[in-house]
């Protein structure tokens, strides 16, 4: 028994795949942040004997997606499936073969279980199916009811919503709040502005850099530096200590928060916060952050049983379930128009309509494209924002270093 064991703990610092344990195949799903399976893992368990299921998880995408890009290039790691998020999809779109074709195990009929755009997403210019899709970064903003009141301002979620029907407004309000900062950070409030500017952001759909020619991309940075200058930001780092803490103490107001980040939210913010949250609409017309998909790697040796089960996960019920779980908002529009995902209301969040909510996004929002250094690239922006905010850089240096470092990135 010890040299099982002894084995077993091997093949789990290696990052093997599917291991076959006294007549079971075991499935490695590799992911980041929370997907919501729990509960799906142990529904396929039980109605697919002799399979068992273990998600190896990495908190941050940031993490995450060097090891995935490392175990791909060596053929081995990867597990039997892996999540691609939507910024670092096209990289890896540029190499197909390192991932099973899905319409060899089916998944050609499952397009209208789709949003037709999220479908294309993934498949190749001659058909292939490289993943299939997971949830859509839907927009909303969340916002704290009790800090919105004591600054003399409405809290309830419908007169809220309409104090920014664009940014322009939303910094008129953030000039007039009084008490706490009125969001967290410049780079993550950048980034729902920058993808509601057009079809594409630092990159065109031919794969050339555009990050200085791109209007729409100069149009976020020029709105967020104006939020800077006007003192709104509290100046914390997404995904930091100091942002953690900053949702229990009170350090900023408002947040644009896709989907998948009320977990978070709740999570960091304790039970003591409860109903002092809300969440309505995001300024400008709909929005996306994020979304994932699940892939087969080549190298699974058990790529069959992989496609099987990344195709439960993957449909309406198990993007239904994913959402109630962790609030990941479906890509699937039988999932999105699912009375337990359209009716759904969030007692943390002070009971808001977030299906409804968050529905509404979807259908407002039109596909942006991504490039193959995208996450890269927008993370030397927002520090190039952090730098103003910090006043060590004026926004005309800052925008001139974010510039040059993309470009010095993709030679």
């Amino acid at each position: 028994m010890s040299r099982l064991i002894a084995l077993a703990a091997v093949c789990v610092l290696a990052g093997c795949g599917a291991q076959a344990t006294d007549g079971d195949t075991t499935l490695v799903v590799k992911t980041f942040s929370q997907f919501g399976y729990e509960d799906l893992y142990r529904e396929y368990e039980a109605s697919h004997p002799g399979v068992k299921i273990k998600e190896e998880n990495i908190g941050k995408l940031g993490d995450y997606s060097p090891k995935l890009q490392q175990w791909m290039q060596t053929g081995k790691g990867a597990g039997d499936v892996v999540a691609l998020e939507e910024g670092i999809l096209v990289q890896f779109m540029a190499k197909p073969d390192q991932f099973a074709d899905l319409r060899e195990h089916g998944a050609a009929e499952l397009e209208p279980n789709f949003l037709p755009w999220k479908w294309k997403q993934a498949v190749t210019g001659d058909g292939k199916i490289v993943g299939l899709g997971t949830d859509v970064g839907a927009q909303g903003m969340c916002y704290r009811k009790d800090l919105f009141a004591a600054a003399g301002l409405p809290s309830d979620r419908e007169q809220v919503g309409a104090l920014w029907p664009t940014w322009e407004k939303y910094v008129e309000v953030g000039k007039s709040f009084k008490g706490a900062k009125f969001f967290d950070s410049a780079g993550g409030v950048y980034q729902n502005v920058l993808m509601q500017q057009g079809d594409h952001t630092y990159y065109d759909r031919s794969n050339k850099l555009v990050i200085d020619s791109n209007p729409g991309v100069r149009a976020a940075w020029d709105t967020t530096i104006k939020m800077i200058e006007a003192g709104l930001s509290a100046n914390v780092d997404q995904w930091s200590p100091q942002w953690n803490a900053g949702f229990k103490n009170g350090a900023f107001a408002t947040i644009p928060c896709p989907s998948w980040m009320l977990g978070t939210i709740e999570k960091q913010s304790g039970p003591e916060l409860k109903g002092k949250w809300d969440v309505t609409r995001v300024p400008g017309d709909g929005a996306v952050r994020g979304g994932s998909f699940l892939a087969v790697p080549k190298q699974s040796k058990h790529q069959k049983e992989a496609a099987e089960l990344a195709k439960f996960l993957t449909g309406a019920k198990g993007q239904t379930t994913a959402f109630k779980s962790k609030n990941n908002f479906p890509s699937s529009p039988q999932a999105i128009d699912d009375p337990a995902v359209r009716d759904f209301t969030n007692p943390y969040f002070s009971d808001a309509p977030v299906g409804k909510i968050f529905g509404e996004s979807v259908k407002a929002l039109k596909p942006v494209y991504l490039g193959p250094d995208n996450i890269a690239i927008n993370d030397r922006v927002a520090n190039a924002l952090t730098a103003v905010e910090q006043g060590k850089l004026t926004p005309a240096d800052a925008w001139t270093k974010a510039v040059d470092d993309a470009k010095r990135l993709v030679k």
